[in-house]
């Protein structure tokens, strides 16, 4: 990270309260702190300022929040009080991993007044859940529910506190998680809150060998949680916002292996919600993080994707996530960085193999390999005399054309679904068809990874036109 106070750096937003884990907000800010920060610089052989660019952390979710206001408006602060004073009056023998949570939570005092109410109203609901575990020691949603509580605890430890610590606490709920999921193995919310414990632990250490351990820890528990509840684009996330960070420990030869794992899981998390604009961002750093990585180490395979063609795929996420929250200022500061890394005035600029336009089916002989554009208005075919005008365009140069109607053009309106396909009139590769209200337009490119680049990049623009936002991403790219 560049100590030089002159140069800009990307900041983390403000962390807000946690969002239930039964109903995320997709557009809530992300609680997030500060963690690896990827250096950011232009590909290209000239020494640049070091510029830092921060993931964005994945949603902190949890049921405590609906938990505590039940508690609040069923018992109130005098209920709250009384209990809290009678407790000692009742003759309950806690076994000593509960006398030692509860001695951990007794402990926490909140750094402002509100901090102090709401862990008043946590300390009661512990001693509600270590009653219930009296009666019922296989009460594993009274376990999960103390596990809850002494992670909210933890966020309530003052920064300068020193009894307890806020990781004695995090290890004590990660101990409950533990216990939960022993009674009940398909308590998927447990094994992701269980996960993100982990994290926060993992980040109290550094580079260090115990965080290594601790982030494979995290990564086996958000693996579990996704196979108990596919359906959870935030749990695919900090999937993997916890690979990206152990990619950052581990040997060097066992990087990529786990960067390429982390798109993976990103990617997935966008396929669940193309909207999900936190998992868009991540996926840009990660992209540009493995540019850096391959330019400076160099390609292992010839076939590997460039440094350059990385970059520009960094940057298509970032504008994206930037056209969907453009009121975050983590991914505008982001875009001021990679902006010059997109194909201006275009979003992206590749090749697929096409029939002549019109033709939904044709002979193999008849499909050409030739440049697209795509922008926030639509795809479109370059013949070769356009092509000149579009390097021009990239030069500097004017870029203005009149497209060749007899090339094929597709409106961002007129799109009804993208998606990989495998039907046998196309010619072998990856093929991608493009549904409209016009028929189905079938294409191929060049390889997989290149396909996964196109369906994003077309689903992310409809996406960002289906949500009022195509002005945005035509001012990232024209102006």
């Amino acid at each position: 990270m560049s100590n030089n106070p002159d140069e800009p750096q990307l900041q983390n937003g403000d962390a807000p309260a946690p969002e239930p884990a039964t109903t995320p907000e997709p557009d809530a800010d992300p609680k997030v702190e500060v963690t690896e920060e990827t250096s950011i610089h232009p590909p290209s052989t000239e020494q640049t300022p070091q510029k830092e660019l921060q993931k964005d952390e994945g949603s902190r979710t949890f049921t405590m929040r609906e938990l505590l206001t039940e508690l609040k408006s069923e018992d109130g602060a005098d209920s709250i009080n009384e209990a809290s004073a009678s407790q000692g009056n009742t003759p309950h023998q806690y076994t000593e991993q509960n006398n030692a949570a509860m001695e951990l939570i007794n402990s926490v005092t909140g750094v402002d007044e509100e901090g102090r109410s709401r862990q008043r109203i946590l300390t009661f609901a512990a001693k509600r859940y270590a009653s219930a575990i009296e009666r019922n020691p296989e009460d594993y949603d009274a376990l999960y529910n103390w596990a809850l509580v002494l992670q909210e605890s933890a966020d309530n430890v003052s920064p300068d506190s020193t009894s307890p610590s806020k990781d004695a606490l995090l290890e004590e709920a990660c101990k409950k998680y533990d216990e939960a999921t022993r009674l009940c193995p398909t308590l998927h919310d447990a094994f992701y809150n269980w996960a993100i414990a982990i994290s926060d632990r993992a980040k109290m250490r550094g580079r260090t060998k115990e965080a290594e351990e601790l982030w494979k820890q995290a990564t086996k528990n958000y693996e579990k949680a996704v196979q108990l509840n596919w359906n959870s684009p935030q749990a695919l996330n900090n999937w993997g916002l916890a690979l990206q960070e152990l990619s950052a420990i581990v040997p060097a030869r066992e990087k990529q292996t786990i960067v390429r794992t982390a798109i993976s899981k990103f990617r997935a998390a966008i396929q669940l919600q193309f909207d999900f604009h936190r998992a868009i961002y991540n996926l840009g750093t990660v992209l540009y993080g493995l540019a850096e990585d391959t330019l400076r180490t160099g390609a292992a395979n010839p076939k590997d994707v460039s440094p350059n063609e990385l970059y520009s795929q960094s940057a298509i996420y970032i504008a994206a996530a930037h056209a969907l929250k453009p009121s975050y200022s983590v991914y505008s500061s982001a875009l001021r960085l990679v902006r010059s890394m997109l194909p201006l005035p275009y979003l992206k600029i590749g090749y697929l193999t096409a029939p002549p336009a019109g033709s939904v089916v044709a002979p193999h002989s008849d499909w050409k390999r030739s440049q697209f554009v795509l922008n926030q208005e639509g795809l479109q075919q370059i013949s070769k005399t356009e092509q000149k005008q579009v390097s021009r365009s990239l030069s500097g140069m004017s870029g203005d054309f009149s497209p060749d109607r007899r090339t094929i053009r597709i409106e961002v309106p007129d799109m009804v679904s993208v998606s990989a396909c495998a039907d046998l009139t196309l010619p072998p590769g990856a093929g991608l068809c493009i549904d409209t209200i016009h028929g189905p337009v079938f294409m191929v490119a060049d390889s997989w990874e290149s396909l996964d680049g196109w369906l994003d990049a077309i689903r992310l623009v409809y996406t960002i036109y289906a949500r009022g936002k195509a002005d945005v991403l035509a001012g990232i790219i024209s102006s």
